[in-house]
C-alpha cells in the first residue's frame, strides 16, 4: 500500500485490474485504492507477472503493507509470504468446562446485497470515465460491483435506459404566511466523507506547522508584458487552446527552481535530498469540499500547450476523483492560487516532506512607479512558504526575484 501523502495511514483497496498470471510493465495500472480524498488507481513500478493478490478487494490495510507478489523474468516461483495485516485483535474464548454440552453450530452467515456507501460514490476509474463520455449522472446508477461499487456495464446500461417520464404538476400548496428559517436548518451537514478528509488535511498541516520551520516573503510582480503576450497569442488560437495564465505562472516556477535548486526536493532522515525532476502540485479545490495537489511530471520541460492541456485534464480527473499514484506522491514543489477567489495574497503552509509552496493571489490594477513615471499596472502578488532547515530568506528572496524577471520575459 503506497504512501499517498503525508496524512494517508491506511487505504482501502477498491480494486484489483489483474489476476495471478497477467503480465505487467512499468506504469501500468493495476488496482484502485480510496483514501481520504479520492479513488487513486495505483501504478506498479517493476514488470513481471502477477504471482499472488494477497489483499482482498474491501479490505482497508496500513500504507506499507504488501499488497501482491510480481515475480520478474528469470525468478522462479515461490510462494507467498505471510504477510501480517493488523486486524481488530481476536479475543481467545473461554475454555468450557467438561461437563458442558457442545454448543449448537452457528448459524450460517448471510452475505448481506451489496449497498452504496454514504460519502462519495465508489466508482472505477473506467466507469467513471465513460459516465463523463456518455453523460451520464451516477449518482442514479446502482452498482453491482464488489461493494456496490459502479462498474462501466452499470453506466452503459443506464445510458441505454429510456429516460423516467416527468412526473404530473401537483396542485399548488395553499398560501401560507411567510416563515423565517433559522440558519442553522439551512446549512447542510458535511457528510462522512467531508469529515474525514477535513480531519486528514488538519492531521497534515498540523504536523508541517509543527515539524516545519517555515518562513514566510512575498513580492509584487508587474504582470503587463505576460498579459500583453498572452492576448497576443491567444488571437492566432482557437477558443478551446487558448492559454490562461495560470499556464505562464506554473511554468515560471517551474524553470525557477533550476536557479535555486533548494526550493525542489524533500527533507527527508534529518536532511533535505534535491529532486533532479520538477513535478510541480498544483493545488485544486474540491466541489464537495476540501483539497487536492497533484503533480504535473516535468513540468520544467513541457511547452505552455502542454501545461495547459495536463492543467485542464488534472482538474477534469480530480473533480471526477480518478487520479493515479505518482500524481498524488511526486510533486517536488507545490503552487496555489487563489485569484480565482478574490484573495490578493496566499500565505500557505508547505506540504511535507516537500521544502516550498508558492501562492499566487488575483490580478490587481496598482499604482507602479518606473523610469520616474507613475500610472497603473496589472499587478499579481507571488509569496513563498519556505522551510528553513533547506534554505535561507537570502535564497528565497532570489527564488522570487527569479520568477519574476521570467515572467518579464513570457
Amino acid at each position: 500500500m503506497p504512501s499517498l501523502g503525508a496524512d494517508m495511514e491506511a487505504g482501502t483497496l477498491i480494486q484489483w485490474l489483474v489476476k495471478p498470471g497477467d503480465v505487467v510493465k512499468r506504469g501500468d495500472i493495476i488496482a484502485v485504492v480510496d483514501t481520504e480524498k479520492a479513488a487513486i488507481e495505483i501504478e506498479v513500478f517493476e514488470s513481471g507477472v502477477i504471482q499472488t493478490l494477497l489483499v482482498q478487494e474491501g479490505e482497508k490495510v496500513p500504507v506499507g503493507t504488501v499488497l501482491a507478489i510480481i515475480r520478474t523474468e528469470g525468478e522462479e516461483v515461490t510462494p507467498p509470504p505471510a504477510v501480517e495485516v493488523p486486524r481488530r485483535a481476536a479475543v481467545s474464548p473461554p475454555v468450557p468446562p467438561p461437563s458442558v454440552a457442545p454448543p449448537s453450530p452457528p448459524p450460517q452467515r448471510v452475505e448481506p446485497a451489496p449497498s452504496r456507501p454514504a460519502g462519495r460514490l465508489r466508482v472505477s476509474p473506467l466507469a467513471m470515465r465513460t459516465a463523463i463520455e456518455l453523460g451520464v449522472d451516477l449518482t442514479k446508477v446502482t452498482g453491482t460491483g464488489p461493494g456496490g461499487a459502479i462498474t462501466k456495464a452499470d453506466v452503459e446500461r443506464a445510458a441505454a435506459a429510456p429516460p423516467p417520464a416527468p412526473p404530473s404538476a401537483p396542485s399548488p400548496p395553499p398560501l401560507a404566511e411567510p416563515t423565517e428559517v433559522p440558519a442553522a436548518r439551512l446549512a447542510v451537514p458535511p457528510t462522512e466523507r467531508q469529515v474525514a478528509m477535513r480531519r486528514a488535511i488538519a492531521a497534515a498541516m498540523t504536523r508541517a506547522k509543527r515539524e516545519i520551520p517555515h518562513y514566510y516573503l512575498g513580492t509584487r510582480i508587474d504582470m503587463s508584458r505576460a498579459l500583453a503576450w498572452l492576448q497576443a497569442e491567444n488571437l492566432k488560437r482557437p477558443v478551446t487552446e487558448r492559454l490562461l495564465y495560470s499556464a505562464l505562472l506554473l511554468k515560471a516556477v517551474a524553470v525557477a527552481v533550476h536557479q535555486v535548486p533548494e526550493m525542489n526536493g524533500f527533507w527527508q532522515d534529518g536532511a533535505f535530498k534535491p529532486s533532479t525532476a520538477v513535478h510541480v502540485g498544483v493545488a485544486i479545490s474540491l466541489r464537495q469540499g476540501g483539497l487536492i495537489a497533484p503533480a504535473i511530471h516535468d513540468l520544467d520541460k513541457k511547452s505552455l500547450d502542454e501545461v495547459m492541456q495536463n492543467l485542464r485534464d488534472l482538474v477534469k480527473r480530480v473533480r471526477a476523483g480518478v487520479l493515479r499514484s505518482s500524481e498524488i506522491a511526486d510533486a517536488t514543489i507545490t503552487v496555489t492560487s487563489l485569484g480565482e477567489q478574490g484573495v490578493e495574497t496566499v500565505f500557505g503552509v508547505i506540504y511535507p516532506p516537500q521544502v516550498a509552496l508558492v501562492g499566487f493571489g488575483k490580478i490587481i490594477e496598482q499604482p507602479w512607479a518606473a523610469n520616474g513615471m507613475i500610472g497603473a499596472k496589472p499587478v499579481i502578488t507571488a509569496t513563498l512558504a519556505a522551510d528553513h532547515r533547506a534554505s535561507d530568506g537570502h535564497r528565497g528572496g532570489l527564488f522570487l526575484a527569479a520568477i519574476d524577471r521570467l515572467l518579464q520575459e513570457p
